[in-house]
């Protein structure tokens, strides 16, 4: 039975996630005290207390959703004897969740990706002036029909397929009046289709200047070879090369998530079972929509250490 790490993106960030592994565990404490010490300021307050808004904040949310996932792994690791080398197939993240699958395995440090994610979220935010630009969901579209609804909609603007998060679900991203006209296009065909409450629109042409700051921000850190492969969001394939990497985590920031086809190929490769490390249950939910017969299971509580770690007793 293989099985593959999965790790959260945007959105899935909440006040007081993680807390109750700090609480519980030493290996999860060290690695808040580790993301704090990058940053020079304690995230984790902000992640265990809030206000949601400070949190919700892009240069918070990415870094405090990889702290928490990488809180899960070390626990994981101590508590039920996680090897990633030995019992894992594939990691992959869902967009800054890319960064959290390369820490845990071994690429990146954890220092290093905090900091790397403050940059990339100050980027993401400052590329595009608020109120530029937008993201919608278009639902019941495939993706290469929801790539040409965003074609039909750009108009001389930037309006692109910047999620392919499987079952019909595509998100959009570019300028706001063009993402407008998407939704229009897809509510005319029958579809639903909604603006999303975001600040800017990633993964698009409009974040290129994000994209620049991440090429110099990787320049400056160590990327090693990963213990197992890591399937990169824009290429669907698993790459090793820490050159690849960075080419892929830069080409990221303005590219589509390919997630539908990620995680299909790692079910195609034999991977059985998901499991979501780190905040929320988004992309479980995902899986089981993607992959006939795959199963996610989110891991993100001591509860769920608990059961991973019974799981893990019953195979062995």
């Amino acid at each position: 039975m293989a099985i593959a790490l999965i790790f959260p993106g945007q959105g899935s960030q909440a006040v007081g996630m993680g807390k109750a592994l700090a609480e519980s565990f030493a290996p999860a404490r060290a690695v808040f005290a580790e993301v704090d010490e990058a940053l020079g300021e304690s995230l984790s307050k902000v992640i265990f207390e809030g206000p949601s808004e400070t949190l919700t904040l892009t240069e918070n949310a990415q870094p405090a959703l990889m702290a928490v996932s990488l809180a899960v792994m070390r626990t994981l690791e101590a508590e039920a004897g996680l090897d990633v080398r030995r019992d894992v197939k594939f990691v992959a993240g869902h967009s800054l969740g890319e960064y959290s699958a390369l820490a845990a395995a071994g690429a990146l440090s954890i220092a290093d990706t905090t900091r790397c994610l403050r940059i990339r979220g100050k980027a993401m935010q400052r590329a595009v002036p608020v109120g530029t630009g937008a993201m919608a969901a278009l639902l019941g579209l495939e993706f290469d029909d929801a790539a040409a609804v965003a074609a039909e909609a750009a108009q001389g603007e930037v309006c692109q397929a910047a999620n392919d998060n499987g079952a019909g679900q595509v998100v959009v991203s570019g300028h706001k009046d063009a993402v407008a006209r998407a939704v229009e296009i897809a509510k005319a065909r029958g579809k639903r289709a909604m603006l999303l409450p975001v600040s800017a629109p990633f993964h698009c042409a409009l974040m290129q200047p994000a994209a620049d700051a991440m090429a110099e921000a990787l320049s400056q850190v160590v990327v090693k070879a990963p213990v197992v492969p890591v399937v990169a969001n824009v290429l669907a394939q698993p790459i090793s090369d820490p050159r690849v990497i960075v080419e892929s985590l830069v080409a990221q920031v303005t590219g589509t998530v390919r997630w539908r086809e990620s995680v299909a190929f790692m079910a195609g490769a034999g991977v059985t079972s998901f499991y979501e490390i780190g905040s929320g249950k988004v992309l479980s939910g995902l899986v089981k929509r993607i992959a006939d017969g795959a199963t996610g299971i989110p891991v993100g509580t001591p509860d769920d250490i608990a059961a991973f770690k019974a799981t893990r007793a019953a195979i062995n």
